[in-house]
């Protein structure tokens, strides 16, 4: 299983090309073999799974009853816009033109550990998706991690 934690500045150039930080790639697993697949996130970033982990979530939304209108809702929504990319020779990962304007990239990317995947951020719109507020953080800490 991956395990990506931390957060990284990064820079796309001009064709779209972000170098991945160290600490991600090398967490990407083996088996994933460099291939990875973004979709469109609930928020306004992108998310990035390896390929591996992405065939666990791929398998429960897609076996879901085809003839119930919600499964279906959710079914196209999920996989809408979904791309399978790969890690060039360098290490960079190409993003699709649609996917930067979907989540306001452009030149600076903040890149989030989320466990078995990671997310990309415009930096100024992920600062406005964080709780700044430390008693709010400690509350909802409670709620779900206390036994």
């Amino acid at each position: 299983m991956a395990y990506f934690t931390s957060e990284y500045e990064c820079k796309l150039d001009a064709k779209g090309r972000m170098m991945l930080p160290a600490r991600i790639k090398s967490a990407l697993p083996a088996s994933a073999g460099g291939e990875l697949v973004l979709r469109r996130g609930f928020e306004p970033c992108l998310v990035v799974y390896p390929y591996t982990e992405y065939k666990k979530i791929f398998s429960k939304i897609a076996s879901l009853n085809e003839f119930n209108e919600e499964f279906r809702t959710l079914q196209r929504n999920f996989f809408r816009g979904n791309v399978q990319v790969e890690l060039d020779n360098s290490g960079r990962l190409l993003i699709p033109k649609p996917m930067l304007r979907y989540a306001d990239l452009d030149k600076d990317v903040m890149v989030v550990g989320m466990g078995n995947r990671f997310e990309l951020w415009n930096p100024e719109k992920y600062e406005e998706y964080l709780i700044q507020d430390g008693d709010e953080f400690s509350k909802l800490a409670e709620k779900y991690l206390s036994e």
